[in-house]
């Protein structure tokens, strides 16, 4: 089987085709177009038998990759980082050119079985995007907020609280009377930021809303977990994506970070953080956990049995985590396997 790795930049990439002993077939270089896909394909059809290995597969390789994908080719992705030592290893030296980086690419998954096939995007995409785009949201209210408490701070005798809503802040500056150029100043600036805020809290309102339907959509049964809503449950899904690339949930475990490092010493075995794995995934899971801990129920009770055997409470925590990601998971497995005797 040929093996063709692609080293991908933002308005070309470079293909190098390799021979099972390593051996380079060809090479191609394409600028980035809207036919470049079938540019590739076509030059590969002298080849029956070929796979496609693409770094960065969820970056600047998303394009191409997808495109591979979507006509039924056999793509992985393949991390810069193994791509980068296997260039190392077998040139010798530090030289970079794309030939050599995409026949770096081709070498990783010779020898790499374990890489990640890409599939074509699915309904989780959308969730993904959507969560993203809450996440933007949320970070830019909050620097807004910031700076609207920072300029209210110096017009408003004692500041503002700290919840501030955008009625609140307007009610505040209808009370603010500017007497010199300065403060005059002030005030213009802070019904800018109090107008940013009424159109980020719309803005939050609409994703909140367009989450909701996608996950209604998508049909997820993780919202059936307590302390899983819409919100969460997007950011989840959307982050995992297709379970199936986990074998076990010990795998889907170490991908969320809920697997935790064992750092016994002699008698005394203790497990510490791991800060492996996708942090928003961990995010969510520590969320839920928070939920399950401050309200009754099995989480609750799992949480205080695990105090109850001399745990601390960081510890109890990242227990109840781990057992959330393998709940998490078991929904996920049994959600693609309905999927696929649907299709089927």
């Amino acid at each position: 089987m040929i093996t063709i790795g692609i080293d991908p930049h933002k308005s070309s990439l470079t293909a190098v085709a390799l021979r099972p002993s390593g051996e380079a077939a060809a090479t191609i270089r394409l600028a980035v177009s809207g036919d470049t896909v079938a540019r590739l394909r076509a030059w590969a059809g002298q080849w029956d038998q070929r796979q496609w290995a693409v770094e960065g597969a969820a970056g600047l390789g998303r394009g191409v990759a997808q495109g591979l994908a979507a006509g039924d080719e056999l793509v992985v992705d393949v991390p810069a980082q193994l791509a980068a030592r296997a260039r190392l290893l077998n040139t010798g030296h530090a030289r970079k050119t794309d030939s050599i980086d995409a026949a770096s690419v081709a070498m990783v998954a010779l020898h790499h079985p374990g890489l990640h096939p890409v599939r074509a995007e699915d309904h989780s995409v959308v969730l993904r995007l959507l969560s993203e785009r809450r996440d933007d949201l949320a970070e830019e209210r909050t620097r807004t907020v910031n700076r609207l408490h920072a300029v209210l701070r110096d017009l408003v005798a004692g500041g503002a609280k700290r919840n501030l809503s955008a009625e609140q802040a307007a009610a505040l500056l209808r009370g603010v009377r500017p007497v010199t150029a300065v403060e005059e100043q002030r005030k213009a600036l802070a019904r800018d930021l109090v107008g940013d805020l009424r159109r980020l809290d719309a803005a939050l309102q609409r994703n909140a809303a367009d989450i909701a339907s996608a996950v209604a959509v998508h049909g997820t049964s993780v919202t059936q977990v307590h302390g899983v809503g819409p919100v969460l449950a997007a950011k989840i899904v959307g982050h995992t994506s297709a379970v199936e690339r986990f074998p076990t949930r010990h795998h889907h475990a170490s991908y969320c970070g809920t697997a935790p490092t064992e750092a016994s010493s002699g008698k005394q075995r203790h497990h510490r953080l791991s800060r492996a794995g996708n942090r928003q995934p961990n995010r969510a899971l520590h969320l839920v956990a928070v939920c399950q801990i401050r309200t009754s129920g099995p989480g609750h009770d799992f949480y205080q049995r695990k105090l109850a055997e001399s745990k601390t409470p960081a510890e109890a925590r990242r227990a109840l985590k781990r057992r959330l990601s393998d709940t998490i998971y078991r929904h996920l497995t049994r959600d693609q396997q309905a999927r696929t005797t649907t299709t089927a």
